[in-house]
Formats: C-alpha cells, sequence, structure tokens
C-alpha cells in the first residue's frame, strides 16, 4: 500500500495490478472531485506535476501513474489503449474511486476518451489531444529513429540540455523542472508504445459517440505544432456541456508553461460544474 506520508506525493510506489504488471503510482487521499491525471506519449507521471500538486493544494483526492512502458512501470509485449483503459479501471478499483474527472495531456487524451465511453467519469480535462489526426508529418520517422537507436545519442553528457534549450520558455523555474523530471527517455519502451496512436481515430473505433453529455475542459497553445487550435474548436463541438480556452503564447506543454492559469482554469470550471451539479453523481 502506498506510503501517504511521503513528502513528495509524486515519487509514488509499485503497484501490482496483475501477473507481470507493476505500474507506478502516486496517490492523494481527498475530498471530489477526484482528480485522475493521464499523461501522453514518451511521457510520465511527472508531466502533470504542477496540476497533480495544485489538487492537492484544493484538498481533492488525486490519482496519477506511469502508463506502462513508460517512466517506471511495466513494459507490455504488446500495447493496445483498450490494456491503458483496464489498467486505470483496476487501479480506479483499487483506490475506490467510482467516477473521476480525467486530466488528460496529449496522447492521454485518446485514453482517456476511449475510458469514458466505457465507465463512468465525471469529466474530462482535454490537454493538447483529441479524437483523430494527432501526428504530425515528422513525429513517425522521428520516433522510429529514436526506437531503433537514435535515444541513445542522449545518453551523452549535455545533449538533454542543449535540447531542452530549444523551448522558448525555458527559462522558466517551472519549465526547468519539467525537463530535469521527464527528460527524452533513452530506453525503446517508450517508443514502441507510440504506435497505437499513430493511426488511431476514435470515431472509427468507436461508430456510436455515448460521452457527448461529459463536461469537457479544452485547453490548446497557439504555438503547439502537434494539436492546434482548430483541432481544439473541433473536438469541443462534439460535446453540449464544454469549455475551450486557448494560450496563444503557449507550446504543447501549456500545462507546465502557463501553470498558473491552467491551474486557476481547472479551479474554476470544477466549480461551476459543482454549481451546477454536473459531479454530484461522483460521491462514493
Amino acid at each position: 500500500m502506498i506510503n501517504y506520508s511521503i513528502k513528495d506525493a509524486l515519487v509514488g510506489c509499485p503497484i501490482n495490478l496483475r501477473n507481470g504488471v507493476n505500474l507506478q503510482v502516486c496517490y492523494t487521499p481527498g475530498n471530489n472531485p477526484a482528480m485522475v491525471f493521464l499523461h501522453g506519449g514518451t511521457g510520465n507521471r511527472f508531466n502533470l506535476r504542477s496540476q497533480y500538486e495544485f489538487a492537492q493544494t484544493q484538498g481533492w483526492e488525486a490519482l496519477t501513474y506511469d502508463l506502462a512502458g513508460h517512466g517506471q512501470s511495466s513494459s507490455y509485449p504488446k500495447y493496445s489503449i483498450g490494456r491503458h483503459c483496464r489498467d486505470l479501471k483496476r487501479l480506479l478499483q483499487y483506490f475506490e474511486i467510482k467516477s473521476p474527472i480525467l486530466c488528460c495531456h496529449s496522447y492521454g487524451v485518446p485514453i482517456g476518451l476511449e475510458f469514458a465511453q466505457r465507465y463512468p467519469v465525471s469529466g474530462i480535462i482535454a490537454i493538447a489531444g483529441g479524437t483523430h489526426n494527432l501526428v504530425p508529418w515528422w513525429e513517425i520517422p522521428l520516433m522510429k529513429f529514436m526506437e531503433w537507436g537514435g535515444r541513445f545519442i542522449y545518453h551523452l553528457p549535455g545533449v538533454q540540455s542543449i535540447t531542452n534549450s530549444f523551448s522558448s520558455t525555458y527559462n522558466h523555474d517551472v519549465i526547468k523542472k519539467f525537463f530535469l523530471e521527464c527528460p527524452v527517455p533513452t530506453d525503446s519502451q517508450s517508443y514502441k508504445a507510440l504506435d497505437i496512436f499513430w493511426e488511431y481515430s476514435f470515431f472509427n473505433r468507436n461508430p456510436l459517440f455515448k460521452i457527448s453529455d461529459i463536461p469537457v475542459l479544452i485547453l490548446t497553445g497557439g504555438k503547439d505544432p502537434m494539436f492546434t487550435v482548430e483541432m481544439g474548436n473541433e473536438l469541443a463541438s462534439l460535446f453540449a456541456n464544454h469549455q475551450h480556452l486557448h494560450f496563444p503564447n503557449a507550446g504543447h506543454l501549456v500545462m507546465a508553461e502557463c501553470f498558473e492559469l491552467v491551474n486557476i482554469s481547472i479551479a474554476n470550471w470544477v466549480k461551476t460544474q459543482i454549481h451546477q451539479e454536473t459531479f454530484t453523481s461522483q460521491k462514493k
């Protein structure tokens, strides 16, 4: 069982979900709404640190973890969105969380949407991710290069720092910590795990869209080459209860680059939904 006395809750502990599958999990008990954070491809549980710590200050129940094949979690012999959803279902059962708000970044968004299509959730916060056309032209050859051996470049001293300095907000203390905790992966599994998203279409997998009534907060960045404001508008149009916030000076890491604005936006959105009694069904 997780030791709740650990000062930094993002350290986490391993949880065995089933034979051969251990996920590195961070959990903070608290009040409703329960916030569950899903990171994106090649990321880890630290990607949404600012939002996790903010949830703690709000007294909300909070859960995050390394997806299989990422960070300190086990790898799969074969990856699928269905397996990621089953992992999440078992974690929610483990902590007796019945209807969380899923706060998802990048490729974590398809996982969140797929999960919501099948299991109860009280809301979705979709950060720089959506339902389809998620892969820029350069991603597949670059990630294949990294999987085949390009990742070993990042074992060389100083290379990670050079890459991080390309960010326009690198001098931002939160971004510095982000890159320190979320370096470019030097193992192959993080890159193998991306294949499931490259031809992904939510609508091809789910012809019947069952989640249009779920409240959704969508966050996009104006300097994001992967998920544009137009894609955010398209995603928003699928939901009756939606809010789309665009941060023109932010990139794909909007949750770290504009963490204070993002956190305030999340808090205001949650308060609005509570006022509308949207989240009342989440109580255990």
